[in-house]
C-alpha cells in the first residue's frame, strides 16, 4: 500500500458513548484484516498531559512503557490491539500550544506573525503524521476526545478537514453518537443524531460511518431514517448496542460488516480474515457464569450522587481477563475505605469476598480506612493484592502491627512520623520542594529481579520482568533488614537492589499477600492476562 490511510473518530450528541471502545475495536477489525494499524488519543484540554488531573474529573491516568502519563482510552487502544504505543501517539491542546509558543519563542517561525489557523493545525496534522510514521503503519486511528459542538475539539476538527482535503480518498471520519430511548416516550430518537451531523456538517466534514450507540439494537426504520437525513447508505450506519462486555465490541461491528465498508471506502481489500482468537475470547467470556467476588477497596469513586468506576478501569479490565481465563464471572464491589474509619464493625464484610485488592493513589483521605482493611485481610488469611500505594499501606499495617512501630507511616502524609517505613526518593524532593508535580515521578517501564521460590517468582515464571510504573515514594531502606526478619518477603527489586518492587507473605503464612510498586493493571490484555493478577484470581478461587 502506497499511500497511509486516516480514520478519525469523533463523537456526538454526549461524552462517554464509548468513542475509545469503538476506536480500539475498529484497530482490531482491520489488523485481523491483515494491516498494519495503530492509534492516537487527542484531549482538547489545555493540559499537557493527564498525570496532575484528579482521577474523579478525568479518570484513570494510563502510563505508557515510555512514561507518558495519559488518558485511559490508550489503555483500550493497547489491551484491544496489542500495541505498546510510544507518547508521540498521544496529544493534547496543551502540549501543541506548548509546542507552538516554545518554537515562536525560538524564533522558529522565522518572526513572522503566529496565527491560530493554520498554525495550530499545521502542528496537529505533523504530530499525527510523525505518529503513524513511528509506528510504520498502513492506517492510523485518530480519536478526538470531547463531543462535537465543544469549541475545545474545533482546530482538531480543522486539522482533520485539512488533512482530508490533502489526502482525498485516503481520510475517513466515524461519528459515534448517542441515540436515546426516553423512558416516557419509549422510541428510540435520532433526532440528536441529526443535529450531530449537521454540526461536523458545519466544520466542513461528512461523516463516512455512523456508531449508533443506544441500549437497544438499532431497527431498520431507524437505520434508514439516519441514512436518509445524514446523507449516507444504509450500510453505513452501524448498530452499537448495550452488551455485558466491551469485548465483544469488534464481533458484533462485524455483524454489519464494519470492515468491509472501511477498506471499500479507503480504496483497499482485506489481505486476510483471522478473528478466531477474539471470537474464542468472546466465546469464553460468555461462558464465565459462576461469579467470583473481588472487593476494590479505595477512595476515588464519587462524583456527585454518582459511582465512577473509570478511575480503575485498567484494575477492573485486568480482574476480568484473569477471571475469564479460569472461566469465571467476575463479580467486582466498590468498598469505600472511609467508611471503614467511620465504622471499623464494617471489616467483617470483607470475609465475604474471594479476594480484596488496594488500587494505587495519593494523598491522606480514606488511608486508615485502607490500612485497616489490609490489616483484616492478613489477620484473616483473604487473598489481598495492594497496587502501587496499596503496597505501600501492606508496608505500613505489617511495621505497625506486626514488628510493633506504632505510628509508622509514609512521610507523603505524616512528615514528622517517627517509623517512616516508606519515604520519598532522594531525587524527587527538589521536585516537591520547586512544585514541579507534572511528569516528574518515576514514570514508565523499568526492570526489575525476581526472588526464587516466591509467589512473584511463580506467577511470571522467569526472574526479569519490566513493568510500569507511577510513584514518588517507596520503602525506606533503613528498614528493609528489620522488615525481612519478620518474614515480610521482597521478592522483587531493582537490578541494583535499591528499590523494593515487590513485597509478599511467603505461601505458608498467608495464601496470597502481596503488593507491587508499579502498576501490572497497565500490562494485562483479555488474550494475555497480566500473570499477578492471574495468581491472585487462582488462589481466590480455591480460598475456603
Amino acid at each position: 500500500m502506497k499511500k497511509p490511510k486516516y480514520i478519525f473518530v469523533v463523537g456526538g450528541v454526549m461524552s462517554g458513548v464509548g468513542k475509545g471502545t469503538t476506536t480500539a475495536s475498529i484497530g482490531n477489525i482491520l489488523q485481523s484484516k491483515g494491516y498494519c494499524v495503530t492509534a492516537m488519543k487527542i484531549d482538547p484540554y489545555l493540559n499537557v498531559d493527564a498525570g496532575t488531573m484528579n482521577p474523579t474529573e478525568h479518570g484513570e491516568v494510563f502510563v505508557l512503557d515510555d512514561g507518558m502519563e495519559t488518558d485511559q482510552d490508550m489503555g483500550h487502544y493497547e489491551r484491544f490491539m496489542n500495541l505498546t504505543l510510544p507518547s508521540i501517539s498521544y496529544m493534547t491542546n496543551g502540549m501543541v500550544y506548548k509546542t507552538i509558543i516554545d518554537r515562536e519563542r525560538s524564533m522558529g517561525y522565522g518572526g513572522r506573525c503566529v496565527d491560530v489557523v493554520p498554525d495550530v493545525p499545521k502542528e496537529i496534522i505533523h504530530r499525527i503524521q510523525k505518529a503513524r510514521q513511528h509506528a510504520k503503519a498502513e492506517i492510523m486511528l485518530v480519536e478526538i476526545g470531547g463531543t462535537l459542538g465543544e469549541y475545545q475539539g474545533l482546530l482538531f476538527l480543522e486539522a482533520g478537514r485539512m488533512l482530508r482535503l490533502e489526502n482525498r480518498g485516503d481520510v475517513l471520519f466515524v461519528l459515534v453518537s448517542y441515540l436515546p430511548v426516553p423512558p416516557k416516550i419509549g422510541e428510540m430518537k435520532t433526532k440528536p443524531t441529526q443535529y450531530a451531523v449537521r454540526s461536523l456538517n458545519a466544520a466542513g466534514i461528512q461523516p463516512d460511518v455512523i456508531i449508533a450507540r443506544s441500549e437497544l439494537p438499532l431497527d431498520k426504520k431507524r437505520k434508514e431514517k439516519i441514512a436518509d437525513h445524514c446523507n449516507l447508505r444504509e450500510e453505513d450506519v452501524i448498530s452499537a448496542p448495550d452488551i455485558e462486555s466491551v469485548y465483544e465490541v469488534p464481533v458484533n461491528f462485524e455483524k454489519d460488516r464494519i470492515s468491509e465498508i472501511l477498506l471499500e471506502k479507503l480504496g483497499l481489500k482485506a489481505k486476510k480474515k483471522d478473528m478466531k482468537k477474539w471470537r474464542a475470547l468472546v466465546k469464553n467470556i460468555k461462558l464465565s457464569k459462576k461469579p467470583l467476588r473481588i472487593g476494590i477497596v479505595g477512595k476515588y469513586f464519587g462524583t456527585g450522587d454518582f459511582v465512577l468506576s473509570d478511575a480503575y478501569i485498567s484494575v477492573i479490565e485486568a480482574i476480568k481477563h484473569a477471571c475469564y481465563s479460569f472461566k469465571r464471572k467476575p463479580a467486582i464491589n466498590w468498598l469505600n475505605s472511609e467508611e471503614y474509619e467511620k465504622n471499623p464493625s464494617k471489616l467483617k464484610e470483607l470475609k465475604k469476598y474471594a479476594g480484596i485488592i488496594v488500587p494505587g493513589g495519593f494523598g491522606e483521605r480514606g488511608v486508615e480506612g485502607k490500612i485497616k482493611a489490609i490489616k483484616f485481610c492478613r489477620k484473616n488469611k483473604i487473598p489481598y493484592f495492594g497496587l502501587c500505594y496499596g503496597m505501600q499501606l501492606m508496608v505500613i499495617e505489617f511495621a505497625r502491627n506486626v514488628l510493633g512501630m506504632k505510628g509508622a507511616n509514609t512521610t507523603e502524609i505524616n512528615r514528622n512520623t517517627k517509623y517512616s517505613v516508606i519515604d520519598i526518593m532522594p531525587e524527587q524532593k527538589k521536585n516537591l520542594a520547586d512544585k514541579n508535580y507534572g511528569a516528574t515521578m518515576r514514570l514508565g517501564a523499568y526492570p526489575a529481579i525476581l526472588k526464587k521460590g516466591t509467589i512473584a517468582h511463580q506467577a511470571y515464571k522467569k526472574q526479569t520482568i519490566s513493568e510500569r510504573h507511577r510513584h514518588r515514594w517507596e520503602v525506606n531502606p533503613e528498614y528493609i533488614e528489620i522488615l525481612e526478619k519478620k518474614s515480610l518477603v521482597f521478592s522483587g527489586k531493582s537490578p541494583d537492589g535499591r528499590l523494593m518492587e515487590i513485597a509478599e507473605l511467603p505461601k505458608k503464612t498467608h495464601p496470597f499477600f502481596l503488593g507491587t510498586q508499579f502498576h501490572p493493571e497497565f500490562k494485562s490484555s483479555p488474550l494475555v492476562p497480566h500473570p499477578l493478577f492471574r495468581e491472585f484470581v487462582k488462589i481466590a478461587i480455591n480460598k475456603k
